[in-house]
């Protein structure tokens, strides 16, 4: 819930915009996902609920979670995330859409970036795949899994994916816990923000 707020009060997820997840338990997998349509800055208890490997709620009359459920599952499944942070804002959606052709958006040169899982220098470039954007959350997971399944095969020494891109959408990053999530989340939206303004600078 204080994630909740304080990524609404920096301007990342506004109105009902953005989810969030944890995972709870591996076997069998239960993860607690943020309900659909509600606003970030005043989540409590009731708007989260427990769902399956499938995006199911666990328990009766559970609230409907997050349209974007099957991205956590996947995340958790796939790239054994602890959490699951997604935010829209204004810096991520425009770069998005910026580098779209690119289906890639490159950063590299920010000291920020040893915030970053297996990032040591400033000289080391990351690189945010850009995914398209649609309303079949299905397709979406697909394609998720074969970049997750891609990007295990990268060459040793590079820095292990832990976010991406949808277009005009926003930006999901994911980790071993609550905190590693928010560190991510916190660095990235610094230096796409830094990008942004670099590139409104050079115009």
């Amino acid at each position: 819930m204080a994630v909740g707020a304080e990524l609404h009060a920096r301007g990342w997820s506004l109105a009902t915009s953005s989810n969030y997840s944890v995972t709870l338990d591996r076997q069998p997998l239960r993860l607690l996902v943020t309900a659909s349509g509600k606003h970030k800055d005043r989540l409590t208890e009731a708007d989260f609920v427990t769902i399956d490997d499938q995006g199911r709620a666990v328990a009766d009359g559970a609230p409907k979670s997050s349209a974007e459920t099957m991205l956590h599952v996947v995340l958790a499944r796939a790239a054994d995330a602890g959490a699951v942070l997604h935010t829209h804002s204004v810096w991520g959606t425009l770069l998005s859409d910026r580098f779209a052709s690119q289906q890639q958006l490159t950063i590299s040169g920010y000291e920020m970036l040893k915030a970053l899982p297996g990032v040591t220098t400033h000289e080391t470039a990351i690189t945010l795949p850009i995914l398209p954007n649609t309303q079949d959350i299905g397709a979406m997971a697909q394609d998720l899994e074969r970049l997750l399944a891609t990007a295990g095969q990268k060459s040793e020494g590079s820095p292990p994916l832990s976010a991406f891109l949808i277009h005009k959408h926003g930006l999901y990053t994911w980790g071993a816990d609550l905190d590693a999530a928010r560190r991510q989340i916190e660095a990235l939206e610094f230096l796409m923000e830094c990008e942004g303004r670099r590139l409104m600078a050079s115009v």
